[in-house]
């Protein structure tokens, strides 16, 4: 595959799996409260028949189209995904510094694609890793408010860490400050790093 076909395979990907999980999940949970359970999964799958054909219609504009597009658009699937990420993993956010990878992959060849200089690369990316960065702190927000209103958070940290003494309150209150402070850290750098990268290795892909 050629450095376009990839980057277009890359990019359909990340547009076109959100209206087939949009469309998936709302077939599944529209239809809770008006058919059987047996037929439940029936109206999930017609939801995933649906996103299908709304990308056969529309994902190739998107994908031809993803540079141009207004950045509210690309700010709106990396909010899909980190929803979708914080919810999959049952309110840990450490998983959603991994979407600092395809947030940089985008906006690295977004610079190539309008012939960025470097000046204008750094100050996208620090843009970039604000508002990555920004997104992730709302999210350790709302992971910290889960953790202190369930009853069962210092039974669930003791067993998970292993550790042979009860986790008090003001343990929880550390490892909430300490944690966030270091993945909003990582998330910041990480953010950063792949921008440099991506538009690193899309630059040089489009000289040869």
């Amino acid at each position: 595959m050629t450095m376009r076909k990839i980057e277009s395979a890359i990019i359909g990907f990340l547009f076109g799996a959100v209206p087939v999980i949009t469309c998936f999940l709302a077939g599944w949970w529209i239809s809770i409260p008006l058919v059987p359970e047996s037929q439940i999964f029936q109206w999930a799958l017609a939801g995933l028949v649906v996103g299908i054909l709304i990308d056969a219609i529309i994902l190739r504009r998107w994908v031809r189209h993803a540079y141009s597009m207004n950045p509210l658009g690309w700010m709106a699937v990396y909010l899909f995904y980190s929803v979708g990420m914080f919810g999959f993993f049952m309110g840990v956010p450490v998983f959603n510094v991994l979407l600092a990878l395809p947030a940089g992959f985008f906006i690295g060849g977004r610079l190539v694609n309008n012939g960025a200089s470097p000046v204008a690369v750094k100050k996208a990316a620090r843009h970039c890793a604000l508002f990555t960065t920004g997104v992730l702190a709302l999210i350790c927000v709302a992971s910290a408010l889960f953790a202190l209103a369930s009853l069962s958070t210092a039974y669930d940290l003791q067993g998970m860490l292993g550790l042979p003494f009860p986790v008090t309150h003001a343990m929880i209150i550390a490892i909430i400050l300490g944690g966030g402070a270091s993945i909003l850290a990582l998330q910041w750098w990480l953010t950063l790093w792949s921008v440099k990268r991506a538009y690193g290795y899309f630059f040089q892909g489009r000289q040869t």
